[in-house]
C-alpha cells in the first residue's frame, strides 16, 4: 500500500482547488485500505486513553465540505475505536434564535472540547465564512450594529471576520487545544453521483433535500469561498488539509493517519507516573484483593 505524509495534504501556501486532486490512487484494495484505518484507529485510542489521563491537551477537529462529501461516515469510521467518555461531537446546523443573540462565534466556543478530551465539529465556525458569504442576507439575521443593509457586507466585513476566527484560533491552541482542519475536496462529477444515489435508494432518500440542488448550483461560489478560507487560514498552529474526498475509505483513512501522525509528536502525552507510596505498595494492595 502507497505511503502518504501528512505535508502532502496540508494548506502551507497560497492554493488554486482545482488544481487540488480530489482523488488519490493508495495502491490497494478497498478492504486493505479498510483494514489499515482499523490498526490506525485502535493507535489513536490508546493516544487518546493517555490524553485523558494526561488532561493538559484538547483535541479540535474540524471537517468541511460540500454536501455529500461524506463528513458524517468519516466521523462515524474513524473514531469508532475511541471511548465515548474521551470523545464529543458536534453538529452545528442553522443558529437558533438564543444563538443569534450572541455572537456567531460564542456557540463553538461554549462545544470547544476540554482538556484531555477530542472534540469533532461537523460543520464549523467556518460556515460563518462560507455559506454566508455565498448567501450574505444571512447576516442580517445576526442583528449586527454595524450592518444595516446588504451593502455593509462587503470586502471589510469579511477581513475582519476571518481575522476575528484566526484570532479565536491562536487562542485556543495558545490554551492547550491541538487544531486540526479537514477540507473534503469533492469534485462536482462525484457529488452528482452521491445525489443520484440519494435519489435511487429508498434508505438513502431521507437524506435528500431539494436545497441540495439549489446549492449546488452555486459550486463556484462556494468553491471560491473554500478556497479563499482554506488560504486565509491555515497557520502553523491551526492548519488546513485538503483531503482527496471522492473515495470515501481513501478519505478516511488519510485523516486518520494525519491525526495519528501529528498527535505522535507529542512526546509530552503520556499517563501520569503513580505517587511512590501508592506505587511502593502495589503488592500489599494486591494481596489485600486476593485474601477478601
Amino acid at each position: 500500500m502507497k505511503d502518504i505524509n501528512s505535508n502532502q495534504f496540508k494548506v502551507k501556501q497560497p492554493i488554486q482547488l482545482q488544481n487540488i486532486a480530489t482523488t488519490l490512487d493508495l495502491e490497494a484494495s478497498k478492504k486493505k485500505i479498510e483494514n489499515e484505518l482499523e490498526d490506525v484507529c485502535e493507535d489513536l485510542a490508546k493516544i487518546q486513553n493517555a490524553m485523558y489521563a494526561h488532561g493538559k491537551y484538547a483535541v479540535l477537529i474540524c471537517i468541511q465540505g460540500m454536501d455529500t462529501a461524506g463528513k458524517d461516515s468519516l466521523i462515524r469510521e474513524v473514531f469508532k475505536e475511541l471511548n465515548a467518555r474521551g470523545i464529543v461531537v458536534h453538529s452545528f446546523k442553522v443558529p437558533t434564535e438564543l444563538e443569534l443573540k450572541h455572537d456567531y462565534l460564542w456557540r463553538h466556543y461554549i462545544a470547544l472540547p476540554a482538556r484531555g478530551k477530542f472534540g469533532v465539529f461537523n460543520r464549523t465556525h467556518y460556515e460563518n465564512v462560507l455559506v454566508t458569504r455565498v448567501h450574505p442576507e444571512y447576516i442580517l439575521g445576526e442583528n449586527l450594529p454595524d450592518v444595516k443593509d446588504l451593502s455593509d457586507v462587503n470586502d471589510d466585513f469579511w477581513n475582519k471576520r476571518f481575522q476575528q476566527i484566526n484570532d479565536f484560533e491562536k487562542h485556543i491552541a495558545e490554551n492547550g487545544t491541538i487544531i486540526f482542519k479537514f477540507f473534503l475536496h469533492l469534485s462536482k462529477e462525484e457529488q452528482k453521483h452521491r445525489l443520484l444515489r440519494r435519489l435511487d435508494k429508498p434508505e438513502k432518500n431521507w437524506k435528500f433535500s431539494p436545497g441540495d440542488l439549489k446549492e449546488r448550483k452555486r459550486w463556484d461560489d462556494y468553491q471560491f469561498c473554500y478556497q479563499d478560507a482554506l488560504n486565509r487560514t491555515s497557520k502553523p498552529h491551526a492548519p488546513w488539509y485538503a483531503i482527496p474526498a471522492d473515495d470515501k475509505p481513501t478519505a478516511r483513512y488519510i485523516v486518520a493517519r494525519i491525526l495519528l501522525d501529528t498527535l505522535k509528536t507529542y512526546k509530552d502525552i503520556k499517563e501520569p507516573e503513580l505517587d511512590d507510596e501508592i506505587k511502593a505498595n502495589l503488592e500489599s494492595y494486591r494481596n489485600q484483593l486476593k485474601n477478601e
